[in-house]
């Protein structure tokens, strides 16, 4: 027998009547901030929301905020009717789903900006782009007022940003980063992997490869420079159109480390197209 979908709310006001009830029975409240079209990436984030809380709450919202004027919002896929068969299955308690009107009423007049960490990669490739993140993260949080906010590593620049909104704007919210889920090949799961052609989902792989060989590299003592440039024409000798970058950073605040060998803990992110779709990766070093 299927379970039964979660409950869907709309409003601000259902969203924070369902939580205050929870919160008067004692009950922790979790948060896993989605845009749809769920794959077990996002499942994997209702899991983990459900071991450290006792309610799992999943918002659904393709924040348009966070497109730039050429990406893909209108051709992102949505399917909330799907979504909320998945997270049934894996005990998710209430389901967010706001209009953008409710989410962005008439008039509404304020950006959320966070400064150093989400400038460089995807903020230099994607002008704007974290503003529209930081902005509906915080709306999100103070609408649910979670306990915990689940965020995947696939992304892991949007992740050290909400870490740090959440520290400067003292959001009483626990963040936790949720390991990068992959398909058996290595392709971190993404929704714009359904972008891809087979032939392309065939060469797709080749970004993680590509990261992890140059993690290897660095392991042996190899120049960030030399792993780095590496890396980016194997990418284009695979078939990607565009590589944005592939670059080693320090793992909190994502500053730019020297091009020598790296001296201590850090992460290797890279990000390239491959046909219509836009993919990212990283790997710690």
């Amino acid at each position: 027998m299927s379970q039964m979908s979660p409950p869907i709310v709309r409003t601000v006001a259902e969203l924070r009547a369902r939580v205050m009830a929870w919160r008067a029975a004692g009950e922790l409240v979790g948060l896993a901030p989605t845009m749809g079209a769920l794959h077990e990436g996002h499942l994997s984030l209702i899991r983990l929301a459900k071991t450290h809380a006792h309610r799992a709450v999943a918002s659904l919202f393709v924040n348009p905020t966070q497109f730039g004027p050429n990406e893909d919002f209108e051709a992102y896929p949505r399917s909330e009717a799907r979504d909320a068969e998945l997270l049934a299955s894996v005990g998710c308690d209430l389901l967010y789903a706001p209009s953008v009107s409710e989410m962005y009423p008439q008039g509404f007049a304020t950006t959320v900006s966070v400064r150093g960490v989400s400038e460089p990669l995807d903020g230099a490739a994607r002008p704007g782009h974290f503003a529209g993140v930081a902005t509906v993260v915080t709306k999100l949080l103070l609408r649910c007022g979670p306990d915990l906010a689940v965020f995947g590593e696939k992304d892991y620049q949007q992740l050290q940003v909400i870490r740090r909104l959440v520290r400067d704007l003292d959001i009483p919210v626990e963040i936790l980063g949720a390991p990068t889920a992959r398909a058996e090949d290595g392709l971190a799961l993404s929704s714009r992997n359904a972008y891809l052609t087979a032939d392309e989902r065939s060469a797709a792989p080749e970004l993680h490869r590509a990261l992890a060989a140059a993690v290897e590299q660095l392991h042996a003592g190899r120049s960030a420079a030399a792993v780095e440039a590496d890396a980016m024409d194997r990418l284009k000798a695979a078939g990607f159109s565009r590589v944005d970058y592939v670059e080693v950073r320090a793992v909190d605040d994502l500053a730019r480390l020297g091009p020598g060998p790296v001296p201590g803990p850090a992460r290797i992110l890279g990000a390239a197209v491959l046909g219509k779709a836009r993919l990212i990766d990283n790997l710690a070093v």
